[in-house]
């Protein structure tokens, strides 16, 4: 899968590129609108990334331009702008999303991978089950054998992307790019106090433990007896 990405702004190029090659997504980047515009014309994109404000042509008018050129790559739009007018105009023009910053890698990935499925045909799946664990990311309800979990926004962004990578091991760093926005400080432990509550909600009341660390590594979920 290739995704081209049009922004100029390089504290998020890093933020969004680290954070799809990791997971496994090919990235294209253009700095402006004209280099984006020549990048979309001339090779096919599963997804294209982009920003509004851009120099030497605005992202409105690059995603205006491909429509009219009959080019169908679905478009995600990041925006400082989050009024109900610029989004309805975002996607009037032809974008297919929109996204205001500052933002969750984790929601640009989810959104990304929905804008891929729809445009292939293949339905996104709406609930996550780990075990007696279950996440209906519609209703964003939580629930763990038929008990309702409460949880926080950025406690439920957490669990989701541990449930999203059940039985794999994910570092520090991975859920710090890809839970938290661009202007997070990796040098707090906000990290381990999250995973310390998740846990406390999670875990605390069942036997079997979901939640698990893995010294030196990070963290996984994982149904184990």
């Amino acid at each position: 899968m290739r995704i081209l990405l049009v922004e100029d702004d390089i504290k998020i190029v890093s933020f969004i590129a680290k954070g799809l090659k990791a997971v496994g997504y090919a990235v294209d980047h253009a700095a402006d609108g004209e280099e984006g515009l020549s990048l979309a014309l001339t090779e096919p994109y599963d997804t294209a990334i982009v920003d509004i404000m851009l120099p030497k042509r605005d992202g409105l008018s690059l995603i205006e331009e491909l429509r009219k050129r009959k080019i169908h790559t679905p478009v995600i739009i990041l925006s400082a702008k989050d009024s109900v007018d610029d989004r309805v105009k975002g996607l009037q023009t032809g974008g297919d999303d929109y996204l205001t910053k500052p933002f969750a890698f984790s929601e640009l990935l989810a959104r990304v991978q929905a804008l891929i499925r729809r445009a292939s045909g293949v339905s996104e799946p709406t609930t996550l089950t780990t075990g007696d664990l279950s996440m209906n990311l519609l209703t964003r309800e939580v629930r763990r054998k038929n008990r309702h979990i409460e949880l926080q926004p950025m406690e439920f962004s957490l669990l989701e992307y541990l449930m999203r990578n059940a039985g794999r091991v994910v570092s520090k760093t991975m859920i710090m790019e890809h839970v938290w926005d661009y202007s997070f400080d990796p040098q707090t432990n906000v990290v381990e106090a999250r995973i310390c509550r998740l846990r406390d909600k999670i875990d605390r009341d069942f036997d079997r433990k979901l939640i698990h660390t893995i010294r030196g590594v990070g963290y996984a979920l994982k149904d184990t007896p």
